[in-house]
């Protein structure tokens, strides 16, 4: 009797049992076998340039698709290329595996090709990290891996799979039996909490909520915005639970962009915290020293982090909303709106003249606020790069939750993950427009990936805000140590598009302003993967470079 192989029961399991269909991968001789399986199972294969990127996509796809994202690397330097991706998920809480192929066991302490400690490398930054030495239990192993990942806080995985397992087979019979994995077992926070938490935000006077990458599901999107709106609370979302409250909803700060978070903290008395963590790019919760606060968490080690809390709600996101809303009372606090918005919407006056005023060279603003009049607010928008971040976050509105994106701007400040994140989106949410804003530098990490997009029909826009620098560096170093002294950060006029087109892509090339929108239009017209490369103001910088070079100032 024939049986199965290790590498076809990865692919089985995958698609059978966990309902995953699409994998993000570089090819190697150590998971042969389990391509191999794709091919019989029906598994959609996204093949990369780089496994950097294999990992950055299959992170993103866990945003958009709701399912954990799956990467497969082989061994050795397969492995070690998705490091950067694998820390970035880590830090930012997202429930990627990364499956490795390995040296083969019977070669271990032998010398053999590409031998290392795969799992001891990155035991620190993943939930779970395991070696399957048994054939029969791989779907078992795949099972626990995904079910770490996506249990309590989600979070990497690592599971090693040798040769040894890979290319062997099994009978039916022998396999022992796994369900699936991503079956998430919901608590609900302490009743006297809950209760605690509704009087406190019905006696505010000033509240303000503040949400982030814990609203990670739509429903819990849908009941945020019921929440907010029943009670009439101003509130700044962020990270991937961005849009879930929409930017263009009359309660949302996003019309003061980042002047409507930083000036809106020191005036509440009341700020609500939702699956958002007090860490550097919320002042340590040290922006909001008058304020009461309510912080909700599906880690209860989180509640009192850096900032403590009055009440505290440890549980699912759903669950805790659900348990709130009927004891949150209807308020009409528009006039706390209005003076917020009061105080906060002078302080974007220049930068809302930037966006709306046409110039020559073209403000970093204003390309971005160009680009989402040719495209519209039913896309999701990737922002990648330090200044460039910034000018996206603040000019892009996000209707959805997690539509606009700032795949640098996290915990790492990982550059290079606009085009792969661009990839992860697409993929899952194949029917909508989506757009790179990315800066000439952190281009050239992943451009190679227009190739991948090219053969797997992905028809992504990626707009290059080109200052011909490291902006956020240049001008860093501008402000630190005067402008006769930058150094290393400069990049010249590079025609980015060129690599695009190359690549069977669609490019562009502009310098003025009325060249945008046209130039935008087509490029999507043209149906293919496409590059526009913007020429912008090279003396332009933003907010967010003032702040970081002062957070390096050590005297």
């Amino acid at each position: 009797m024939q049986g199965i192989y290790g590498g076809h029961l990865v692919a089985r399991h995958l698609k059978e049992t966990e309902g995953i269909d699409t994998v993000f991968s570089l090819s190697g001789g150590h998971i042969d076998r389990i391509y191999d399986g794709f091919l019989e199972y029906g598994v959609r294969l996204i093949d990369v340039r780089h496994e950097q990127a294999a990992a950055m996509a299959a992170h993103a796809w866990s945003i958009f698709s709701g399912k954990p994202g799956i990467c497969i690397a082989t061994a050795g330097p397969g492995f070690t290329n998705t490091l950067t991706g694998l820390v970035n998920a880590a830090l930012e809480n997202a429930p990627l595996v990364l499956i490795s192929g390995a040296t083969a066991v019977r070669d271990w302490q032998k010398g053999a090709l590409q031998e290392m400690e795969q799992t001891a490398m990155v035991r620190p930054f993943v939930k779970w990290a395991a070696t399957c030495h048994d054939v029969k239990r791989v779907p078992e192993y795949i099972s626990a891996a995904i079910r770490h990942a996506v249990s309590g806080r989600p979070g990497p995985v690592f599971l090693e799979l040798p040769p040894d397992v890979l290319n062997v087979s099994a009978q039916e019979n022998e396999i022992v039996p796994a369900g699936s994995g991503a079956v998430v077992y919901k608590s609900g926070p302490d009743p006297a909490a809950v209760a605690k938490a509704a009087e406190m935000i019905n006696q505010a006077k000033k509240p303000m909520l503040l949400a982030g990458s814990g609203i990670a599901t739509d429903q819990a999107a849908e009941l945020l915005t019921e929440l907010v709106e029943k009670a009439g609370i101003p509130c700044g979302l962020t990270n991937n639970g961005r849009g879930a409250v929409s930017d263009l909803n009359p309660l949302s700060l996003w019309d003061g962009g980042q002047m409507g978070l930083m000036a809106g903290m020191p005036q509440a008395d009341l700020v609500i915290a939702l699956g958002i963590r007090f860490n550097w790019l919320l002042l340590f919760g040290e922006g909001f020293p008058q304020a009461c606060v309510i912080r909700a968490d599906i880690d209860s080690s989180e509640l009192s982090r850096n900032r403590a809390c009055d009440v505290g709600l440890a549980g699912d996101m759903e669950m805790t909303l659900k348990a709130l809303l009927p004891l949150v009372e209807n308020k009409d606090r528009s006039q706390w709106l209005g003076e917020l918005k009061e105080s906060y919407l002078p302080l974007d006056a220049a930068e809302e003249a930037a966006r709306t005023t046409a110039s020559d060279p073209i403000h970093p603003a204003r390309l971005a606020y160009q680009v989402r009049q040719a495209v519209g607010d039913d896309a999701i928008y990737i922002m990648d790069g330090g200044d460039t971040a910034y000018f996206g976050l603040t000019s892009f509105k996000a209707t959805q939750r997690a539509h606009v994106l700032a795949a640098s701007g996290g915990l790492l400040g990982c550059l290079g993950t606009g085009l792969p994140f661009a990839m992860g989106a697409k993929a899952a949410l194949p029917h909508k427009k989506v757009v790179v804003f990315n800066g000439d530098g952190s281009f050239g990490f992943n451009a190679m990936e227009f190739d991948t997009f090219k053969r797997h029909d992905l028809p992504i826009l990626c707009v290059v805000n080109n200052d011909q620098a490291w902006g956020m560096i240049k001008h860093g170093q501008e402000i630190c140590y005067g402008g006769e002294r930058v150094i290393g950060s400069e990049l010249g006029v590079v025609h980015y598009e060129q690599v695009a087109m190359a690549l069977g892509g669609y490019g562009e090339f502009v310098d003025k302003d009325d060249q945008i929108i046209p130039a935008v239009q087509r490029a999507l017209e043209s149906g293919k993967p496409a590059c526009i490369n913007a020429l912008t103001d090279p003396c332009v910088t933003s907010p967010a470079t003032l702040l970081f070079s002062e957070s390096l100032k050590m005297e």
